[in-house]
């Protein structure tokens, strides 16, 4: 046996997506740690081998570069180069397996794409109605005005002129008292969840979570190893009776007030009180969820929960995903001023950032007037839009489903008619197979009973008749 079949190098892919000084590389560092070299044992020259192989020189010297590098082998001059004296015996992975591995292995999961957005998808505002122009010239603003100072690291907590502007605006626009000290920038819902969590409570701990209620909230408590309450929620909202009841020792209560994720009623005034007095009594925390609050059809938007908490237990926590667009990935929460000092800890240690330009942009777009005017038109946008496809749709399926219309939220509820039974979660699917959207609501619950419908956005399907032809497609599929 010569050499380059001793050593696997016989075996080369030149038409594989290793480069040639890789597969060389992984094949002689495999001889090593399995022993096949020994130590002080001299390995080919760079020449002899590049001739043997029919390779340039250049690669073979590549990978006995990496070799040396990493403390495999020793160039002697004269005397070649040899494995290094005294390594230990390490086994490696296998070089084949290395080297047949590849991004598109069937073994591993596929690499998402971006892809059109899908009628009725959840969780997106009106990307049709974004302001892009304005927001390309802030931007192009913003990059151009930028100095070396700016280039450094930002803040963990996010840049003092955006925590300005965000403390400005939930003055006005949500009623809560704050000063930006209190604010602190996420790059995410998820994010924030995880900050608070990793501050307040312990593994082991047990939260409050309403029921149906929102999917990545309880991912995100399970993963923390946070023990789950499922609270019902009714057209009150959640039954703050029923969570002193199961668990009145519980250390957070995560709600969604304005409205409830995913039935869109409004937490009553009663029940609010009830769950601010049972977390001043437990010593327990509320993280506000208030992802879409400024999106009320019927009267103005209800100030947060956050403006009644005299007692400072409530974790206000807001979005720019929902207002504006979710690829901009930043959202903020609001402490209390006396967790103020304990979240700066904390977001000194875990605190991801958001990309200091990003963060002017969005504080040139509120200081300058533009999400307030914003707000606006997507209120009156999302006003019409949900008239006209909550009637579209009943052209078509009235005689099969209904819709309650909720004061506000994003998305629409299509529920079945009296005593109709409804698999929700294998019409959602066979909606989505469809390039449509739709979530089974029975599937948001943790406990029974559940109600059965289908969760269906409306602010990306522009007119009653765009409804219409999409009601048609879905009626289908009720029966399949």
């Amino acid at each position: 046996m010569n050499q380059t079949q001793r050593y696997g190098l016989s075996a080369l892919d030149p038409q594989g997506t290793v480069p040639l000084y890789q597969q060389i590389y992984l094949r002689l560092r495999h001889a090593i740690t399995d022993g096949l070299i020994a130590p002080g044992e001299r390995i080919p020259a760079a020449r002899a081998l590049a001739k043997e192989l029919g390779l340039a020189r250049g690669t073979i010297e590549s990978a006995y570069g990496l070799l040396a590098s990493e403390g495999y082998v020793q160039a002697r001059g004269q005397a070649g180069t040899v494995v290094m004296p005294g390594l230990e015996h390490r086994p490696a992975v296998n070089a084949e397996a290395l080297q047949t591995q590849s991004p598109t292995d069937a073994s591993l999961p596929a690499l998402p794409r971006q892809s059109a957005v899908p009628p009725f998808q959840m969780g997106l505002s009106a990307l049709d109605a974004f302001p892009r122009k304005i927001w390309a010239r802030l931007g192009a603003r913003c990059a151009r005005a930028t100095t070396p100072e700016d280039m450094v690291y930002p803040p963990y907590g996010g840049t003092t002129a955006l925590r300005e502007a965000i403390a400005g605006y939930l003055r006005v626009s949500r009623g809560i008292d704050c000063v930006p000290q209190q604010v602190f920038i996420t790059s995410g819902y998820r994010e924030t969840i995880h900050l608070v969590l990793r501050t307040l409570l312990n593994a082991g701990d047990r939260a409050w979570v309403e029921d149906p209620g929102y999917e990545p909230t309880r991912n995100v408590l399970r993963n923390s190893g946070i023990e789950l309450v499922p609270v019902p929620v009714d057209e009150e909202g959640i039954q703050v009776e029923e969570g002193m009841q199961e668990a009145f020792d519980a250390r957070l209560a995560a709600v969604t007030p304005a409205h409830q994720s995913p039935l869109s009623v409004s937490l009553s005034l009663a029940r609010r009180l009830a769950l601010l007095d049972w977390a001043e009594q437990s010593n327990a925390w509320i993280v506000e969820d208030d992802y879409d609050g400024e999106y009320r059809y019927m009267g103005r938007p209800l100030p947060a929960l956050k403006s009644l908490d005299a007692a400072g237990r409530v974790i206000y926590s807001g979005t720019f995903s929902k207002v504006m667009f979710p690829s901009i990935r930043i959202a903020y929460f609001v402490a209390p001023v006396e967790l103020v000092g304990r979240f700066n800890d904390t977001v000194q240690i875990l605190g991801g950032g958001v990309p200091a330009l990003e963060q002017a942009i969005v504080t040139a777009f509120m200081k300058e007037g533009h999400f307030s005017r914003h707000i606006q038109r997507m209120r009156r946008l999302y006003g019409e839009r949900r008239e006209q496809v909550a009637g579209g749709l009943m052209d078509v399926l009235g005689e099969r489903l209904r819709i309650d219309l909720q004061p506000g939220g994003m998305h629409l509820i299509l529920r079945p008619l009296e005593n109709k039974p409804m698999d929700d979660l294998a019409i959602a699917h066979r909606i989505r197979e469809q390039g449509m959207f739709a979530h089974g609501l029975s599937g948001w619950y943790l406990k029974p009973p559940v109600s059965h419908g289908l969760l269906m956005s409306f602010t990306n399907v522009a007119s009653r008749t765009a409804a219409q032809q999409l009601g048609r497609r879905i009626l289908t599929l009720l029966d399949e």
